[in-house]
């Protein structure tokens, strides 16, 4: 019984009344018993509304949590590829299946239909994007392969802007190739993420268009994505729908309910803004309102305690038993309620904890949460199951905020696991606590790490990889500044012997044994790495000075010098050469280091191999090396950056040309510097034929050339032939012929205006390729000169046999034709052999009127030379 009531009664007591005051006095009982009902039935209907709306929110909270949770692990998946793109140099199918196995992703993720890489392909009108390789390769899936993202605009925007932001790109809804026939049109997603060529991240959008090599792409069911994240938390008893809403559209994804929409009324919304796109989730309680609701009850009981008051005020009997009935009523309907919403909690599959800052303690957990860390039901204090860095988050969180971190929590097996946890701030019951959603993400952490260990180590010798090796040296570089260091390279010589007459195996084997035998000629403290191939690099940590560095790198020498592998009843005896410099903290960057001791090594190979050669800035030998290393760098920059020129000088016909002949030209690189000056090849031909460029620059060549055929001459489509040269290395490298048969068909030039030129040193050193490539360059109607003949005088014999069409006279017999008698000898030699065995002839050098004369006296069929025409620009880059 209130206050007011035993008031009235006490005054009742305390004097007689008429009877027509014990009917005022009732009738006033009455009404403030009615008012008093009408008032307490109110705030117990709000008190139900808002305890149902508070739980609706808890529960659309957490289906927001588990929502995102699984579109960021499908955004992990695509990281994780991305990582294995970055580490390694040529991804193959192979390894991308195995990368896609390791991580597990269809048994974390059931709702993933593909995961297949788009390269990038340029074709005439414009970029596209064809899937290259896709995991699982099942039936669904197999008809990917090919597929050009460019038909899907939703894909190809996704995979654009995912490229300049480097981050997770959902597409709009679309409809799977691998949906079944009565699937709706927007029944997946595919959520994109671009492949880089390996090394560091980019950072800018120029980087990042440059070094993509095309996107990852991971498809998805819509409903299966949403319930495995829901993870059966939506029942019967409430309406979930999730909408795509991205720029004002409201396209619908996912609905528990046959109805199109959700009823307005006691409706709650969360926007999830995820890979650019923004989804709303809607969810509707949809219990009904019980019409004897507690505030129903308390009105009733309240309107009948009311009229019994009145009654008994007027009648002076039994009040106060009937108004303790009523309060135990009204305090059961209270428990009743609470009792719900902790019922709510108790289901879901995540940890929910309610902490309560004053007291320090677990004030309530869930099922999941008491079972996994083994919370008793009495509660127990947060730092006996958490460690206090959580207390630091939840202490330094932004009043009003939520707070979302990673820690690791204490399991009741005793073991610790990794819990993402989020953690809002709420008011329940007159206090602020903290109510903390932490789900389980050991596994995933686990899967990262080994993706990380992976990316960083070499899969053969488990030595760190250039990346790492890079990384440490950089975070020495930045740390030590006092401490004196040595950096070693390491190049196995003649390792390829072993390769091509064993077989990689063996090879492999003998990395490993090798990589055993340096490590225990260093310390703990020092770093040995596999670089790549057969080099290896050496940072030594604390280093008395330079003669105790070349002492450990004569140390590795001789164990790999001494190192005697068997295999298959063979036995090899390997060496190394290395080079070493020493990093004294005066400044020195990371790219200066490497080029330091690549320099070193070279130096040390060319002194005859297994040997060790420390770096000298005044040594001459390092001088040479060092330059030539810097065009290396500045040739590889003009590739880059379409620096490379072409010039043409043009050949005159010598013998019969009553009429003016087509155009004959022969075309010449250059080099175009920093500055905009044009550099002769004198000057970097050397340094790219030392340090394997020149292959490279031979395709560029080609490729440039038939590109722009008709633009190379004024006489555009009247050029009759143009001559290029090759280089020794490219004729040595697999695949040379089936480029140029592509290049020739891609840009649509007749293979008989091309003549390819050939030096003959080359020719000597390897016949057969040569014979080889020149049989089928020949096949397709290309024509072949032997260039600089007679430099050996030793050609005469393989003339007829090696299926040549020109030969060019070395220009060291023509500079002094008209004054030397030898040279006049020998030319006519050449001249008169070359047209025995059917050869045109070609003489080089020419430099006036005086040596024309002569040479066509001798029937020489072409010259070439400053004397007939001085070498200009190509039309196209003019």
């Amino acid at each position: 019984m209130s206050k007011s009531g035993e008031a009235a009664m006490a005054a009742l007591r305390s004097f007689p009344v008429s009877r027509l005051q014990a009917w005022l006095l009732g009738l006033l009982a009455l009404l403030i018993g009615l008012v008093l009902t009408a008032w307490i039935s109110h705030v117990e209907w709000g008190r139900q509304h808002t305890e149902r709306e508070r739980a609706l929110n808890v529960a659309a909270r957490d289906v927001e949590i588990a929502l995102r949770g699984e579109l960021a692990s499908c955004e992990l998946l695509l990281r994780s590829m991305q990582s294995v793109y970055l580490a390694s140099r040529d991804v193959s199918d192979s390894e991308f299946q195995a990368a896609f196995e390791g991580l597990r992703a269809l048994r974390h993720l059931p709702s993933l239909q593909a995961l297949s890489l788009a390269k990038k392909v340029e074709r005439p009108d414009g970029m596209h994007y064809i899937v290259s390789v896709v995991e699982p390769l099942h039936v669904s899936n197999a008809h990917l392969i090919g597929f050009d993202i460019n038909n899907q605009p939703n894909s190809l925007r996704a995979i654009e802007l995912s490229q300049d932001l480097n981050e997770a790109v959902m597409s709009a809804p679309l409809r799977l190739k691998q949906a079944p026939e009565s699937a709706s049109e927007v029944s997946g997603i595919v959520m994109r993420l671009p492949a880089f060529t390996p090394g560091p991240v980019p950072t800018t959008v120029a980087q990042r268009r440059a070094r993509a090599l095309g996107s990852l792409g991971a498809s998805f069911m819509i409903r299966r994505l949403v319930e495995d994240a829901l993870r059966g938390d939506a029942g019967d008893d409430m309406a979930i729908a999730i909408f795509d809403v991205t720029n004002g559209s409201r396209i619908q994804l996912y609905s528990n309910q046959s109805k199109a929409s959700l009823p307005s009324k006691n409706l709650i919304h969360r926007e999830i803004s995820f890979g650019q796109r923004t989804w709303r989730m809607e969810l509707v309680d949809l219990r009904p309102t019980p019409v004897w609701s507690s505030w129903a009850q308390v009105l009733l009981f309240g309107t009948l305690s009311s009229v019994l008051f009145g009654a008994l005020v007027w009648s002076m009997v039994g009040t106060r038993g009937r108004a303790i009935a009523l309060a135990h009523v009204m305090s059961e309907r209270f428990r009743t309620s609470e009792q719900r919403f902790r019922s709510l909690n108790e289901l879901l599959p995540t940890l929910v904890m309610l902490y309560d800052g004053a007291t320090g303690m677990i004030t309530y957990a869930n099922q999941a949460a008491r079972r996994r860390m083994g919370i008793p039901a009495e509660g127990v204090e947060l730092s006996a199951v958490a460690p206090h860095s959580v207390l630091g988050q939840l202490r330094d969180a932004v009043p009003g905020q939520s707070v979302a971190f990673q820690e690791q929590l204490k399991a009741a097996d005793g073991h610790d696991f990794w819990a993402s946890i989020v953690a809002s701030e709420i008011e329940l019951e007159g206090r602020n606590k903290w109510l903390m959603v932490a789900s389980d993400v050991s596994e995933q952490r686990r899967l990262t790490e080994r993706l990380s260990y992976q990316a960083s180590h070499d899969a053969l010798t488990g030595l760190p990889n250039r990346q790492e090796f890079e990384a440490r040296l950089r975070r020495a570089l930045a740390t030590n500044r006092s401490e004196r260091m040595a950096l070693l390279f390491i190049d196995l010589d003649q390792f390829k012997l072993i390769n091509d007459t064993s077989g990689h195996i063996a090879g492999d084997q003998l990395l490993v044994q090798l990589a055993m035998a340096m490590r225990e000629q260093l310390r703990e403290e020092d770093v040995l790495a596999r670089l790549g191939g057969d080099e290896f690099g050496v940072l030594l940590q604390d280093v008395v000075d330079r003669e105790a560095a070349m002492m450990v790198a004569e140390r590795l020498r001789l164990a790999i010098d001494g190192y005697v592998f068997v295999w298959d009843r063979r036995s090899y005896i390997s060496s190394a050469s290395i080079g070493g410099t020493m990093i004294e903290g005066r400044g020195e960057s990371l790219k200066e280091l490497l080029a330091q001791v690549d320099t070193a090594c070279y130096t040390a190979k060319d002194a005859g191999r297994n040997r060790v050669y420390f770096y000298s800035d005044d040594d001459v030998a390092t001088l040479r090396h060092r330059g030539e290393m810097d065009w290396v760098n500045r040739i590889r920059s003009a590739l880059d950056e379409s620096r490379m020129v072409l010039a043409y000088q043009e050949f005159m016909q010598l013998t019969g040309h009553a009429n003016k002949p087509a155009p004959c030209v022969e075309l010449l690189l250059r080099l175009m510097d920093e500055e905009g000056r044009l550099v002769m090849p004198g000057a970097f031909l050397p340094a790219a034929e030392r340090y394997g460029l020149m292959p490279r620059i031979d395709r560029w060549v080609i490729d440039t050339a038939l590109a722009n055929f008709d633009q190379l001459h004024p006489a555009g489509s009247g050029l009759a032939l143009c001559s290029i040269n090759l280089s020794a290395s490219t004729l040595d490298e697999e695949g040379f012929t089936a480029f140029v048969l592509d290049a020739f068909d891609r840009h649509a030039v007749d293979p008989r205006r091309v003549m390819f030129e050939i030096t003959e040193t080359t020719a000597v050193r390897d016949l057969v390729q040569v014979s080889r490539l020149v049989a089928e360059l020949r096949t397709i109607g290309c024509r072949i000169a032997l260039d600089d003949f007679g430099a050996g005088m030793s050609s005469f014999g393989y003339l007829k046999t090696l299926g040549i069409d020109t030969i060019k006279i070395d220009g060291a017999f023509v500079l002094d034709i008209e004054r030397d008698a030898v040279s006049l000898s020998i030319v006519r030699a050449i001249t008169e052999i070359g047209h025995e065995h059917g050869l045109e002839v070609i003489a080089e050098w020419v430099a006036n009127e005086e040596q024309v004369h002569v040479l066509s006296s001798l029937g020489v069929d072409y010259g070439q030379g400053f004397g007939i025409h001085v070498p200009e620009l190509t039309l196209f880059q003019r």
